[in-house]
């Protein structure tokens, strides 16, 4: 099979690293473009990287791919369209505003950024919940006159919080959800971030417009094709001295009653969408669920299953809500969450045939 052509824009930041390590050796898809801002064109991309400093920018602990070292960088605005089959977008709202459409008039553009994410021709896709969802892509086309599309990923604190929503609505229905999220200091990126200081030995206890999209987001994911879930959502978010993985503790009113061993096996044995079963970087598993109750610890499980799977502990009766339930979830942002999540979202694409068509032998 011959792997698809992929142009990474946004190459120098942190979630387009992510993307550098999570196609480094991908059995479908190749990086072979690179583009950035302005400053960063005609750069090799491990000068482009570089701090004023004179230190390396590349942040991760994987090593940089020496083939992507050397790979020469070009303004986003330059991307010739016609050497690729599929833009990975890993830039600004505002820049994605910019970019992302042009890009769309002719190759599939996946997306991190939130620009596009709340548009009613958009899908909002996690593959187990709603590959069904990639149904409207054929309407952003039509609606836009684009050749391509646009499919941005979700917000990183909506995954875990969906993914461990899913099998309840499916088996139990859910009428409310109560969140408070103790969010990693990834999750706002290298630039501008969070001053050490700030948040040393501290907890911010306000994300801007995160509690917002989380709700927004999370509905429309369980939700049915253009029609957001009908649960009412209200979350606190937080910002902690964690580098990555997000933590959250949920509570959740169901509409049929069960038992905390029903619920827990639920999450435990749910599959998710036919279609992100076989995907290269589905987990074995969507939800863990631990019996030990000081789990699951973001330093010791976020990376269980390659930091794609959402880790439930601690599932527990709730005596305030009707049908009420709780637990606390480890989801890994920088992972699921970001690249590696956009990136499952392109196969679950590809599988549909939905990218790379005309290539696909």
């Amino acid at each position: 099979m011959k792997k698809l052509r992929c142009a990474l824009v946004g190459a120098t930041g942190l979630a387009g690293q992510q993307f550098v390590a999570a196609l480094a050796s991908h059995p479908w898809f190749e990086l072979t473009g690179l583009a950035a801002s302005a400053r960063s064109a005609g750069k090799h991309y491990v000068e482009a990287l570089r701090m004023p400093s004179g230190m390396s920018g590349w942040l991760l602990s994987e090593p940089l791919p020496t083939r992507i070292a050397s790979m020469p960088v070009v303004a986003g605005e330059a991307l010739d369209l016609e050497l690729f089959d599929v833009v990975f977008s890993a830039v600004e709202a505002d820049v994605a505003l910019a970019l992302e459409p042009v890009y769309a008039q002719k190759l599939p553009v996946i997306s991190t950024a939130n620009a596009f994410r709340y548009g009613e021709d958009v899908p909002l896709l996690l593959p187990p919940i709603n590959a069904s969802h990639s149904n409207l892509i054929e309407t952003q086309q039509q609606q836009r006159g684009f050749k391509g599309f646009i499919a941005p990923n979700p917000n990183c604190t909506a995954v875990g919080l969906a993914l461990s929503l899913a099998p309840l609505v499916e088996t139990y229905g859910v009428r409310a959800v109560l969140m408070t999220s103790m969010q990693a200091i990834s999750g706002t990126g290298r630039s501008p971030g969070i001053a050490a200081l700030d948040i040393l030995e501290n907890i911010i206890p306000y994300i801007p417009k995160e509690e917002g999209k989380v709700a927004i987001e999370t509905k429309k994911i369980l939700g049915q094709m253009g029609v957001p879930h009908s649960m009412k959502i209200s979350c606190t978010c937080t910002r902690v001295p964690v580098l990555e993985g997000h933590t959250e503790s949920v509570f959740v009113s169901l509409e049929k009653p069960t038992s905390v061993e029903a619920l827990a096996q639920t999450m435990h044995t749910w599959k998710g969408a036919e279609v992100s079963q076989q995907l290269p970087s589905a987990p074995s598993r969507w939800i863990e669920v631990m019996d030990d109750p000081f789990r699951p610890q973001v330093r010791l499980d976020r990376e269980m299953h390659a930091g794609m799977a959402t880790i439930v502990g601690r599932v527990r009766e709730d005596a305030v809500l009707e049908n009420g339930f709780k637990y606390v979830l480890v989801s890994h942002n920088t992972k699921i969450g970001a690249a590696k999540g956009a990136l499952l979202i392109a196969e679950m694409l590809y599988a549909q045939g939905l990218i790379g068509s005309s290539t696909n032998t």
